[in-house]
């Protein structure tokens, strides 16, 4: 295991703080170092940028950006119990972390370094990693605060939220990120990497956002997305049948098939819906 810093080990760190992950957080602590330098790298050059992270635990990730260069870390911590232990890595860093107790999905992050460049970078407690990219993505001001995301997720939400029509994993939340961003996968976490070890893999996905994304009206899109995919396997001429009354001319206005599929459908097709759909009042 590399050695990043001259700070005591992670397993060091977590038994003498008492830091056993709790499922109720969504904790599973990522121990190796070499994995950590490495989503750190994977975010890109971090010398002038402040870097916001979602649920440090012990520090494991926010060492790794520190050793990369990072001018500033604001970690969100929500545990108390980990506090301490982040101390410690603002003290041997001469100040360049700043912890805030709270919870992520309460706290607007582009107030915490207004002005700034700014990367987010975080293994995502698994109870509230969708919800919080969602709300970045849905950012009133476009393009956004954050010049890029790099995060981890259980692979199977990594996978629905970078394919592509035509796949299984294609849906919902594929179409909202894919609207406004450009996703991919970067690599897949073994659990055994993790204390405790989840059951599932994880995988770390980059986005970074689209300079131009088509308009659309967020909430148009999300009600719109959640009619067709609800029903996947039905026509959208059904699926949609909820929304307008008949839905079949506004599909057909939209340039598409109303015998179609919503896994068919690509985000332009999907924008056009939202829009002739609220056009219309539906």
């Amino acid at each position: 295991m590399a050695q990043i810093d001259n700070l005591p080990p992670l397993r060091e760190v977590i038994a003498s703080h008492g830091l056993d992950a709790r499922k109720s957080l969504g904790q599973n602590f990522l121990l190796d170092l070499n994995l950590t330098s490495r989503i750190a790298r994977s975010a890109g050059d971090l010398t002038n940028c402040t870097v916001i992270e979602i649920g440090p635990g012990p520090g494991g990730l926010t060492r790794a950006l520190l050793a990369a260069g990072a001018k500033r870390v604001v970690a969100i911590e929500k545990d108390q119990r980990c506090l301490p232990a982040l101390a410690e890595i603002s003290a041997h860093y001469d100040g360049k972390l700043h912890v805030i107790e709270g919870d992520a999905l309460r706290i607007n992050p582009q107030e915490l370094a207004p002005g700034e460049d700014i990367r987010i970078v975080a293994n995502l407690p698994y109870n509230v990693g969708t919800q919080l990219l969602l709300n970045w993505v849905a950012t009133p001001q476009w393009p956004p605060f954050w010049l890029s995301l790099t995060l981890m997720f259980q692979k199977e939400v990594a996978e629905r939220i970078t394919a592509k029509p035509g796949s299984k994993h294609y849906g919902r939340l594929s179409v909202l990120t894919g609207w406004r961003t450009h996703a991919e996968q970067l690599f897949d976490l073994n659990p055994k990497a993790f204390t405790p070890s989840p059951k599932v893999t994880s995988t770390v996905i980059h986005l970074t956002p689209r300079p131009e994304p088509f308009e659309c009206n967020l909430k148009q899109l999300e009600k719109l997305t959640a009619a067709a995919f609800g029903q996947r396997r039905k026509m959208l001429r059904a699926s949609l049948k909820g929304l307008a009354k008949p839905a079949e001319p506004l599909i057909e206005a939209a340039g598409l098939a109303p015998t179609a599929r919503a896994e068919e459908i690509d985000v332009a097709g999907f924008v056009r819906l939202a829009n002739i759909f609220k056009q219309n009042g539906a």
